[in-house]
């Protein structure tokens, strides 16, 4: 277990204490742990550039449709009109690439090129067999047209990883982390091997470690990157217990916030716009949500929630609502309103909920949440008061072994929801639960772990063997 990193020296510090309320709770955190609310634990940041006026203050919205996980901002949903609900091996498969690895990351997309990460030599085939020094990572750049592979980069891990065993990596595996795109570069996270920035013809521009640490539990790396101006910001918890802001033309650290609290903080992060002339960068972590200043990194607000142990959902943006889900079932959800300033835990939680999702990041669409949790049960929340609309097994889902590990999204004002063995579910996203379609690629026995990507009339699958372009001829 790694110790906190509040004793590191610091070039330049700006720290926010705020008095915070021990609980009991503190215990299921593990020994040498700091309690839940505990203010020691929360962001120090170290900022390396005093300069900031050469980095845009808007952009948390890409130009791009799918240039990151979950497309702009995070949010998971499309207007696209022309992605099919129904296809299969013969049916609406414009083509299929079988990729150099596997992997649970998503494809981000360019107009006219797919970006994805794999990787190989060890793990590949759930069983754990292998030996770790033959691990590799693969960055990929691939065409939308017809699926060729235009390039593959390939990097060696930086040993030792966090070992193939366990509830931790072997449900995911070491490719998870979705790459980043604004369209002229690519941005990868390869946990421990560090950030990767590469042009459109596969030339490396720079690369950095962000740490080489292990959380208390070796589960492995998760959080995506997003970009915001000319910073790729980077949920780096396993890594260094850190959120990092690199230059994205250089790959110089230019903030580095260190907080004990991250540990076990899976998510990746998103910008709330709070009004013309501040954006917040906004994580969730076990015990509180953060508000940060997305060029220096600084704290400044938090809310205090129940929400304890590992969070893997991704929190969700409306406007200046953000949601958060996540730790254990019991944990739940709560509702808060972005912005202010230090502990707004009083002013601006909106509701708490017992409902939760463990894994996969809920979808909004018409002020209702929707998701599948990791037993296959649907949920329906209203957004405004996290009450429960509807709840039903889905009908036709595998279970055991966590059936769902991927994020819902909402096309064209359905939900497309892709699950580990049982194929991707087409529903009605009003708030009778129907499931439209259930399109299972029967050549394909391995898992998909993958969060789709959209754009255009073509949807993205990912499997651990093949990329699937989904399009009507």
């Amino acid at each position: 277990m790694k110790a906190p990193h509040m004793s590191r020296r610091l070039i330049v510090v700006f720290a926010l204490v705020f008095s915070g309320v021990a609980v009991a709770a503190a215990m299921l955190l593990g020994p040498g742990r700091p309690s839940l609310h505990d203010a020691s634990a929360r962001p120090v940041a170290e900022t390396l550039r005093e300069d900031d006026s050469s980095i845009a203050k808007s952009t948390a919205e890409e130009s791009l449709a799918w240039g990151r996980f979950r497309g702009p901002n995070g949010t998971g949903v499309s207007a696209d009109q022309q992605v099919p609900t129904e296809w299969s091996e013969t049916q609406n498969l414009k083509w299929k690439t079988k990729l150099p690895g596997s992997g649970s990351s998503s494809a981000v997309l360019t107009p006219q090129l797919v970006f994805i990460t794999s990787y190989s030599g060890y793990g590949e085939d759930r069983s754990g067999a292998g030996d770790m020094q033959k691990l590799e990572r693969h960055v990929s750049c691939i065409k939308r047209q017809d699926g060729a592979i235009v390039w593959t980069r390939t990097i060696a891990a930086v040993l030792p990883e966090d070992r193939y065993q366990g509830m931790g990596v072997p449900e995911h595996g070491y490719a998870t982390n979705s790459p980043v795109t604004d369209g002229k570069s690519v941005f990868a996270f390869l946990g421990k091997s560090g950030v990767y920035a590469f042009d459109l013809e596969g030339n490396e521009l720079w690369h950095v470690s962000v740490g080489t640490e292990s959380g208390n539990r070796g589960w492995g790396t998760a959080a995506s990157p997003i970009l915001y101006g000319d910073l790729v910001i980077v949920n780096a918890a396993e890594e260094s217990h850190a959120i990092v802001a690199l230059n994205k033309s250089t790959g110089a650290v230019v903030w580095k916030a260190e907080a004990a609290a991250l540990e076990l903080s899976y998510g990746t992060p998103a910008i709330v716009h709070v009004d013309a002339t501040r954006d917040d960068l906004v994580i969730a972590v076990p015990g509180e949500i953060w508000g940060l200043n997305p060029l220096t990194g600084k704290l400044t607000w938090f809310v205090e929630t129940s929400l304890t142990d590992n969070l893997s959902p991704s929190i969700v943006v409306d406007g200046t609502k953000v949601y958060a889900f996540g730790g254990y079932r019991s944990s739940g959800s709560v509702a808060v309103r972005g912005g202010g300033k230090g502990d707004v835990t009083q002013s601006n939680v909106l509701w708490t909920s017992r409902n939760s999702s463990y894994v996969a990041t809920p979808v909004l669409w018409q002020n209702k949440l929707h998701w599948i949790d990791d037993r296959g049960m649907y949920y329906c929340a209203d957004a405004d008061t996290g009450e429960l609309v509807h709840r039903a097994r889905t009908p036709g889902i595998s279970s055991g072994e966590r059936p769902v590990y991927a994020s819902p999204l909402v096309i064209n004002g359905k939900i497309y929801a892709q699950t580990r063995n049982s194929g991707l579910f087409v529903l009605d996203a009003s708030e009778q639960f129907k499931v439209l379609a259930q399109n299972k690629l029967a050549d394909d026995d391995s898992i998909f772990n993958a969060t789709p990507a959209v754009d255009s009339g073509e949807l993205y699958l990912r499997s651990y063997q093949y990329l699937y372009c989904i399009s009507q001829p």
